[in-house]
């Protein structure tokens, strides 16, 4: 898809190229390798993405896929970005987005050597059973989504790599803003909040962006 735009916006917008993909047909956790960091390169991306789905049967799978292309990129110089979206026979809805769950996909993805990681907001929830005694014992504040945030990026090398969180399904303007200022609040570097743009008016999505940019700003 970036073919149709990249000869225009290469020198204008930081490209990343998706380099697997999957559907809303699929009923299996896992994505198809779609590109390469040769596809990147030729449209003058600035960087790669790609998906893991910790807890899935296919994680392994996905993080040796992930570990080729993310060293093939980084030695063309170019960023590594890496969804990692917990799901499988383990984990039910709710626990997609515990944040004992999302702060270990975090540091999953720092693990698998992303330099920019993306993580869903997380819940109060603590999903695994082993790991209640110890947010317990060691008093871990989860009690906020600012605290929440500040774990997952703790757990991500101290704070040491980029950690943005997606924006989730479209929400009324004024819960989307509360979010935002969580994250931004507990130092998150940023939010991904695609559909929330691209389902308003253009006017509409404008102002919202320009209000999202303010408070990370701030």
């Amino acid at each position: 898809m970036l073919e149709c735009g990249a000869a225009k916006y290469a020198s204008e917008i930081p490209l990343i190229l998706k380099c697997n993909s999957s559907n809303s047909l699929a009923t299996e956790k896992d994505q198809a390798v779609t590109g390469t960091v040769a596809d990147a390169l030729r449209l003058g991306c600035a960087g790669i993405g790609f998906t893991i789905y910790p807890g899935s049967e296919y994680c392994f799978d996905q993080m040796e896929e992930f570990r080729e292309l993310a060293a093939e990129a980084k030695a063309a110089g170019l960023a590594v970005i890496l969804w990692s979206y917990p799901r499988g026979p383990m984990l039910d809805k709710p626990a997609e987005t515990a944040v004992d769950v999302c702060a270990y996909a975090a540091h999953m993805a720092a693990l698998c050597g992303a330099h920019i990681i993306k993580v869903k907001p997380p819940t109060d929830l603590v999903a695994l059973p082993a790991n209640k005694a110890a947010y317990e014992q060691n008093k871990i504040d989860i009690s906020t989504l600012p605290a929440r945030i500040q774990h997952v990026v703790q757990s991500s090398f101290a704070g040491r790599r980029i950690v943005i969180f997606s924006g989730g399904e479209k929400a009324g303007t004024d819960n989307l803003l509360t979010t935002i200022k969580g994250i931004h609040d507990g130092g998150g570097f940023g939010s991904i909040i695609g559909r929330n743009v691209f389902q308003r008016p253009k006017a509409e999505a404008l102002d919202l962006l320009n209000q999202i940019i303010t408070i990370f700003k701030s």
